[in-house]
């Protein structure tokens, strides 16, 4: 595959022309779960679109990032926390327990080069801001983007579109 000069403009259409959810209709269900567990009110739902634009961010996909970046202004969050969420190790803008769930995101979408990902200590201090049931749903709901992070490489959604339909 020939690779894409850096001027080149990148077309507004989907890689993959058909909706992933029609033709797998049983996503519905797995997508609507996922949606209820990282919903249970644990964990803020800004920690958790924190998190899950820090993924986008990791993995490099702008339909992501952009529509994590929508829920986060949706949120009323500041312009400085959601800018700033690339750097949040340097910024000011972010509590205690968003920077353990930033650095578990990091640690679990980057390979270490000390071995482990999650390492015993990242693990105590992520525990010393959650509760069991929080983090719990921390981790579903870093998997819960993880999830999704194939169908944004794979099949490329138009970013910016709405959630419900990036296929069009």
């Amino acid at each position: 595959m020939e690779a894409r000069a850096i001027t080149a403009e990148v077309p507004l259409v989907p890689r993959m022309s058909d909706d992933p959810a029609e033709l797998v209709p049983e996503l519905a269900d797995v997508s609507a779960a996922l949606f209820r567990v990282t919903g249970n009110g644990s964990v803020p739902r800004s920690t958790i679109s924190l998190v899950q634009l820090r993924a986008g961010q990791i993995v490099g996909s702008t339909y992501l990032t952009v529509l994590h970046t929508g829920f986060l202004r949706k949120a009323g969050e500041s312009e400085e926390r959601i800018t700033s969420v690339a750097s949040w190790r340097d910024s000011p803008y972010f509590t205690a327990a968003e920077r353990a769930a930033l650095a578990l995101v990091e640690a679990v979408l980057q390979p270490s080069a000390e071995g482990e990902r999650v390492p015993d200590e990242l693990y105590a201090l992520a525990a010393e801001q959650y509760e069991p049931k929080a983090l719990a749903t921390l981790m579903f709901a870093i998997g819960q983007v993880n999830f999704f992070i194939p169908v944004a490489l794979i099949a490329k959604p138009v970013p910016g579109r709405s959630f419900t339909d990036p296929w069009k």
